[in-house]
């Protein structure tokens, strides 16, 4: 499918995709090639998963080097960062929270989390000490490995979700803990996917924060690794987003 016929190349925006914990970049692969086939210009960002405040600050840092428009798209944790990251940034357009949180100022993963049973994270993590910044010592969080399809992948083939759980990029004690200080989406269109069989946000908590924001939703039954199981619906809401808000 191309977007050529509704809007030109010069009028595109850049879409920055932003992994969440326990992912990375490659986990965005098959949105990337559904956008990149329409004609859309996409980074996706690597995380750092060390904090709110130091991955918005990376993040924020590529946003201000882009010099036309941004759709930004966001899962999972990747949604906090992506709320206080592109908060003031007069680039972004549209944000697209996908199995993700919308954070107010001042809310955690670990505080939203509280608000709706379902989750199946929290029996789910292995704590590791790592060596922090301050020369101290931090843990770093891994979903265990024997759990991580079930609760992080359910609808993706067995054996891809088997290299996900080999392959996933830890997040700090921290980035879990530490809540925003912007608001993005007060101030900037937002649409959600919510996955309905998604063991990691439960579903009800992404109804009430998509509502809260007067986000546009879309539901789909997916579970929480839903840009791998299902790129297409994702690429279609991201979209639907920058066609929403072009120019």
């Amino acid at each position: 499918m191309s977007a050529a016929s509704d809007m030109s190349a010069q009028e595109m925006p850049t879409v920055v995709l932003v992994h969440g914990a326990f992912a990375g970049c490659s986990s965005w692969n098959g949105v990337i090639a559904n956008l990149k086939r329409r004609g859309y210009p996409v980074i996706a960002v690597a995380n750092p998963l060390r904090g709110v405040q130091k991955d918005a600050a990376y993040v924020r840092a590529l946003l201000d080097s882009l010099p036309g428009p941004v759709v930004m798209a966001a899962h999972s944790y990747g949604g906090l960062v992506m709320t206080e990251a592109a908060d003031g940034a007069a680039n972004v357009k549209a944000l697209v929270y996908v199995a993700s949180v919308s954070p107010d100022v001042g809310e955690s993963v670990i505080g939203l989390l509280t608000k709706y049973p379902g989750s199946q994270l929290a029996t789910s993590i292995n704590m590791v000490p790592v060596p922090s910044d301050d020369g101290g010592m931090t843990m770093d969080q891994y979903i265990l490995q024997d759990k991580f399809p079930e609760v992080f992948a359910g609808d993706v083939d067995p054996g891809t979700a088997e290299i996900m759980a080999a392959a996933q990029r830890p997040a700090s004690a921290s980035a879990q803990e530490e809540g925003v200080t912007k608001a993005a989406w007060k101030t900037i269109p937002s649409w959600t996917l919510i996955t309905t069989q998604d063991l990691g946000i439960p579903p009800d908590l992404q109804r009430f924060l998509a509502d809260r924001a007067g986000s546009t939703a879309v539901e789909i039954a997916a579970s929480h690794a839903v840009a791998v199981s299902q790129p297409g619906p994702v690429a279609d809401l991201i979209d639907t987003a920058a066609r929403a808000t072009k120019s």
